[in-house]
């Protein structure tokens, strides 16, 4: 790619310079790309199909163009943005090299804007997006204005991506550069692309094994990543967990200041939790800090809000300020999203929509939903993302689903795998092995095919979850839009 430009990144200085995003329609891209525009910049970008967040992203006077040719790049163009999914030889990478326009990946171009914040960067296999958006969810209650960008929608917080004041207003960083909280995906090692002022680091578990080949070297990404949190005394600080971080491998040497939290009673926070009536509890050395009623499900939504919580805490927000946001907090888009109940012929069915694709994320929501719904029947129909994933969790994914009583598997959604990748596993594969450990699985590779499945299958009292990263969430939505609803 060309080489990084070197112009501040400033709310005066971007005014009128122009950038051009290539994948648009993404989550994180169309925040960026928002917060840019909001800080007056001339924003353009292009995507390959409509979707409400392009048609947002139009009213909100940002030009898309739906052809990805190169032709909508304009030569003045100060940068040009892409998203990680496009490939080094996409035209519009090329057209702009060409025209010898800077090429910055998102992570790179959030980076440089992140220079001018107090950059609150959450990293972990699991768990970004909601725990961002409860962080963001208590600040705004605080009045302390923060920026954010998301990457997902959040009605709560008003959206995917905010623009708050350049000062901190409030609490004991009052006066220092102003707060935007976004996700640091270690896909790719991107988030080592962040200037972190302060961090989460939530879990580490193995994905992404097609570009880290092994444990080893992703928990050592986080710790080069947790590396660039500056010194205590210029106000970095890591929150990390205490039971499934590597914090024995992370944190040794860092500068910044080090705290855990977790369910162990050894955690400098720990957790309590309560999943019967959803009561989530911090003890600081062996004090109440604050406790609140969690309305999202499962011990993994009750890790979310506490660390929420924890760092509101550290950016100076008085623990009775925490309370009711997290009390109140109607969750993420696709993260545990209830859809609604539909009449089948003997009674009603639940339908949920998640966005988990990992094999903890799918254990720790069917446990949840099972806990939480006590559905007659847990049906959940699971699109695999990438095969390279999907080949290297196998065994994982299978075993995942042990609290699920029926799993159906369409094809695996993938971005980037080579075709070779695409011939190593099917999601017959995944069909097998559940069926192998004693689950009722089976492959139906077409969607609308799956909705008619369902809607003769489906019984009083059941409940289905959408799960994946894929496409998959339209199953869900036509489930709810072919049958009538149960107020």
């Amino acid at each position: 790619m060309s080489p990084i430009p070197t112009f501040p990144f400033n709310a005066d200085e971007l005014r009128g310079k122009k950038f051009h995003f290539v994948g648009i329609g993404g989550c994180g891209m169309s925040g960026l790309a928002r917060l840019l525009s909001q800080l007056g910049a001339e924003v353009a970008g292009t995507d390959t199909t409509q979707s409400a967040i392009t048609e947002s992203l139009i009213s909100d006077g940002i030009l898309i163009s739906f052809e990805q040719d190169g032709h909508s790049i304009d030569p003045s163009s100060a940068a040009i943005v892409a998203s990680a999914a496009i490939p080094e030889e996409h035209p519009e990478i090329l057209v702009g090299e060409e025209l010898g326009i800077p090429v910055l990946s998102y992570a790179k171009m959030l980076g440089l804007v992140q220079q001018n914040r107090t950059a609150v960067c959450f990293a972990g296999t699991h768990g970004k997006s909601t725990t961002v958006s409860m962080l963001s969810a208590i600040l705004l209650h605080a009045e302390m204005d923060p920026s954010f960008i998301v990457g997902a929608n959040c009605d709560q917080i008003g959206g995917s991506s905010r623009v708050g004041s350049d000062k901190i207003l409030l609490g004991h960083r009052k006066g220092e550069q102003g707060i935007l909280v976004c996700e640091s995906c270690e896909f790719n090692r991107s988030f080592h692309d962040h200037e972190p002022t302060t961090a989460l680091i939530h879990n580490i578990e193995e994905d992404h094994l097609d570009v880290y080949g092994s444990l080893d070297a992703i928990i050592e990404s986080f710790r080069q990543f947790a590396h660039r949190i500056p010194h205590e005394n210029e106000g970095g600080y890591l929150l990390i967990g205490h039971d499934n971080a590597h914090r024995q491998l992370v944190t040794p040497s860092l500068t910044c200041k080090v705290e855990t939290f977790g369910f162990h009673p050894e955690a400098d926070y720990q957790i309590i939790f309560d999943p019967a009536v959803r009561r989530v509890g911090i003890l600081r050395d062996g004090m109440w800090t604050i406790q609140w009623t969690n309305p999202m499900p499962g011990s993994h939504n009750a890790l979310n809000a506490a660390a929420a919580a924890i760092h509101a805490a550290n950016l100076g927000v008085d623990w009775t300020d925490i309370i009711a946001p997290l009390e109140n907090f109607g969750g993420v888009d696709r993260r545990l999203q209830r859809l609604g109940e539909f009449a089948c012929k003997d009674g009603s069915a639940i339908v949920y929509d998640d966005y988990g694709h990992h094999p903890t994320e799918i254990e720790l929501t069917l446990n949840a939903l099972r806990a939480a719904e006590l559905p007659k029947r847990l049906i959940c129909v699971f699109q695999p993302h990438q095969h390279s994933r999907t080949r290297f969790l196998l065994d994982s994914f299978a075993q995942s689903f042990s609290s699920a009583d029926v799993v159906i598997v369409p094809h695996i959604y993938f971005v980037r795998d080579s075709i070779a990748e695409q011939h190593r596993v099917s999601a017959q594969d995944l069909v097998d092995r559940l069926n192998d450990l004693g689950a009722s699985a089976r492959h139906i590779n077409d969607f609308d095919a799956i909705v008619d499945h369902l809607q003769t299958i489906v019984r009083d009292g059941d409940l289905i979850v959408i799960m994946g990263a894929g496409p998959v969430t339209t199953i869900g939505h036509k489930l709810i839009d072919s049958l009538s609803r149960v107020r």
